[in-house]
């Protein structure tokens, strides 16, 4: 029974999305954390370096598992313009609260970024190569 309702689950790809997303997130906020923890407390550094370590994994895995997609430069080209944009734009709203916890300030950010990104992937990134 349970497992029925996982792979019905499994079947929608919004679920896959914020699976996929969620493992992406997971890597992005390790990632941001160890920098500030370790090395400095620089918000946009640790963003960048949490995004960067989350990319090609979320990459490969919204091509494959999500929008059953070619891997290739163009896909891969619209999908870093898009999280890019959205990289930057949460990050622009998490300095209007510059004297937030920085550790808060990354979550915002991590965890915006695949709310506001699937209907655009969806809509522009994957629908010319989708299988």
């Amino acid at each position: 029974m349970v497992q029925r309702l996982f792979r019905r689950l499994l079947a929608i790809r919004i679920v896959r999305f914020g699976l996929v997303g969620g493992v992406a997130t997971l890597i992005h906020i390790t990632a941001a954390f160890l920098y500030i923890y370790f090395l400095a407390d620089q918000v946009f550094v640790a963003n960048l370096i949490g995004f960067s370590c989350a990319f090609g994994f979320s990459y490969l895995a919204q091509s494959r598992f999500v929008f059953n997609s070619r891997v290739g430069m163009d896909n891969a080209s619209r999908f870093f313009v898009v999280q890019f944009a959205a990289l930057l734009i949460s990050q622009m709203i998490s300095e209007l609260d510059a004297e937030a916890n920085s550790y808060y300030r990354v979550l915002f950010v991590a965890i915006i970024l695949p709310v506001v990104t699937f209907f655009i992937h969806r809509g522009w990134t994957f629908a010319r190569s989708e299988s």
